[in-house]
């Protein structure tokens, strides 16, 4: 049995055109990768919950830093590396 809340891969293009048409943004800017990269490495890193939390937090504060595609990719980069020592400390 597939559980009907799995996109499958060809979904996930139309699911973020829909969202970004809805939000206003411009799908170019968005990188799918970027993100799921983020969400994995998170969820491993620090905990599951984390990872939607940290999409979004990632999302805030390279769109306060202008949104380009050099803010999102420093943005993730930054919770990536916290997300790597997240454990040493804890």
């Amino acid at each position: 049995m597939t559980d009907s809340r799995t996109l499958p891969p060809e979904a996930l293009d139309e699911w973020t055109l829909a969202a970004c048409e809805r939000l206003g943004l411009d799908r170019d800017a968005v990188s799918v990768p970027l993100i799921l990269d983020l969400a994995r490495d998170i969820a491993h890193g620090v905990a599951r919950p984390a990872a939607p939390l940290s999409a979004f937090l990632a999302g805030l504060a390279a769109g306060r830093a202008g949104g380009s595609s050099d803010e999102q990719e420093r943005t993730v980069r930054e919770l990536v590396a916290l997300a790597e020592t997240w454990g040493a400390d804890r």
